[in-house]
């Protein structure tokens, strides 16, 4: 699998999103000319923002105003909780152009149905969007039953995990237990020191 195609469909996807959004470019046009770069570990993509506020590729060897860092294995946390994706990241210079970058991150929106509607129609562009969402959520239900059950399975039938109460309480005998013993130690101590 090769993703040298992604470096040319995410700033078209992005300005796709901006053309529907006005005050979006607006925000974007105060940070015209500065570069951002993304830094996803595997994959590095540079932006630079035009002039009426859109982003295109960034040439060769340009300085980014800001690097943002982002751990593969947190993409899944990111894309499940928009707003708190920036919690996830390294960020580094130009704190200004990172907050707007956040902010369009949590706000912009992808209309589906418009977009679809152009191809097959408002009907259908509505079905659709609505099949694709009840199946992402029978899919989350799945995953989310799926979880439980095994969770129950190695606590309750083959008991390989512990509760965090049951740790809890554990840690807690243990520690009684450590004080006991280091009381019964200096007792000891103190009627030794009494029988000589």
């Amino acid at each position: 699998m090769t993703l040298s195609p992604l470096p040319q469909v995410v700033p078209a996807a992005i300005n796709h999103l901006l053309e529907q959004e006005p005050w979006a470019r607006t925000r974007l046009i105060a940070h015209a000319g500065k570069v951002a770069c993304f830094d996803l570990g595997l994959l590095t993509l540079t932006m630079q923002i035009t002039p009426d506020g859109m982003v295109r590729n960034a040439d060769a060897g340009a300085v980014p105003q800001v690097t943002i860092r982002i751990k593969p294995a947190d993409v899944p946390l990111i894309l499940q909780n928009r707003a708190r994706a920036f919690s996830y990241v390294t960020i580094e210079g130009d704190a200004d152009l990172a907050n707007t970058i956040s902010q369009l991150g949590q706000s912009l929106r992808w209309e589906a149905e418009a977009d679809l509607s152009r191809l097959v129609g408002d009907i259908a562009a509505v079905r659709i969007v609505a099949g694709a969402k009840s199946l992402v959520q029978n899919i989350s239900s799945t995953h989310q039953k799926l979880a439980e059950t095994t969770a129950e399975y190695f606590l309750e039938e083959n008991p390989m995990l512990m509760r965090p109460q049951a740790v809890r309480d554990f840690a807690t005998d243990v520690a009684r237990l450590r004080d006991d013993v280091q009381r019964m130690a200096k007792r000891i101590e103190r009627l030794k020191g009494r029988a000589q």
